[in-house]
């Protein structure tokens, strides 16, 4: 813990390179997780996955849980070496008699049925509920447990809901979203989080890879999302389409409304929607400005992917790693 200590001090004080150069030379588990994020995030030094990988192996098996669970994260998802589902499943056993979080994924993911590389055995028909905005909906994509898994994971990760702006380089309040939001990011997509995106890839029609991290909303009494676009005008690899996931039902208000045609859409828990943002030119599709409306009793919980055309380049995940 020491080093790790005395690294962050470095850094903060703008010696990033001795700060690396202290956890090089370490070998407590504390200091490899640290090195192994920050190889990750590639800000005090080259990004390079692959050590990032190895680093937060070695950090595992030295007792490290916070390098463990992003460990199977990284196995699961192919991350900074290959990707093998299977290894990725063993690790949670590994772990479940340490850490709750690896025994319960490993009980979510024993109830689900996948094939040997963990994608999704069952195919998903989803009904057509409009078609200007093309919107789709599927009828419990989740399990109330895994709604839950999802939630309770949340509750120490919520904050107010952020947007990352390219031009300042840093993330900045949402000036659209009054609400708090978690994200599950490339160092969170731990094996059932991926199971998860690979669920919402596979009824979307498009490659896992293709969406944006994995995100939970929460809205109270008098929180909203104002009328928006997901699509963002002359952004190269298009957000095509929206994934949203309702997480829970116990609470009044909060219906998502498409202001072209009116439809106010709310689900049940597990139940979800998958809806076309982009026009098929890659123009922002007028039809799919839409709102979340005002909470007025309890809690609005909601699952969200944006989707794009194509995926991230050289097998790099979509938005910062977030990884401090």
């Amino acid at each position: 813990m020491a080093a790790a200590q005395d690294a962050m001090a470095l850094a903060q004080s703008g010696c990033g390179g001795e700060a690396v150069a202290l956890l090089e030379t370490a070998t407590d588990g504390d200091a490899l997780a640290l090195l192994g994020l920050w190889r990750l995030e590639g800000r005090l030094c080259p990004r390079d996955p692959v050590a990032a990988r190895e680093c937060l192996r070695r950090a595992a098996e030295l007792g490290n849980a916070g390098a463990a669970r992003i460990c199977t994260g990284f196995v699961a998802t192919g991350t900074g070496g290959a990707a093998d589902w299977r290894a990725a499943v063993a690790l949670l056993g590994d772990w479940a008699d340490r850490d709750p979080l690896a025994a319960r994924q490993r009980d979510l993911i024993a109830a689900m049925v996948l094939t040997a590389d963990g994608a999704p055995v069952a195919t998903f028909e989803g009904e057509e509920v409009s078609s200007a905005p093309e919107i789709v909906r599927f009828a419990d994509l989740f399990s109330i447990d895994e709604c839950r898994f999802l939630i309770d994971v949340s509750r120490t990760r919520f904050k107010p809901a952020q947007i990352f702006h390219e031009g300042k380089g840093r993330f900045v309040k949402d000036p659209v979203r009054r609400s708090d939001s978690a994200g599950f990011p490339l160092t969170a997509e731990w094996p059932l989080v991926h199971a998860l995106n690979r669920r919402i890839a596979a009824a979307s029609g498009t490659h896992v890879r293709q969406g944006e991290p994995l995100q939970l909303l929460r809205y109270r009494p008098g929180e909203r999302y104002s009328p928006h676009l997901d699509a963002v005008p002359g952004m190269t690899n298009q957000r095509r389409l929206t994934a949203l996931v309702w997480l829970n039902e116990d609470y009044d208000g909060g219906e998502t409304r498409f202001l072209e045609t009116g439809l106010a859409l709310r689900g049940q828990t597990g139940d979800a929607i998958v809806f076309r943002n982009a026009l098929y030119d890659g123009r922002p599709d007028p039809t799919s400005r839409h709102e979340g409306c005002p909470v007025t009793r309890g809690e609005k919980l909601m699952a969200s992917r944006w989707i794009r055309e194509r995926p991230a380049g050289d097998g790099a995940a979509f938005g910062p790693e977030d990884a401090a």
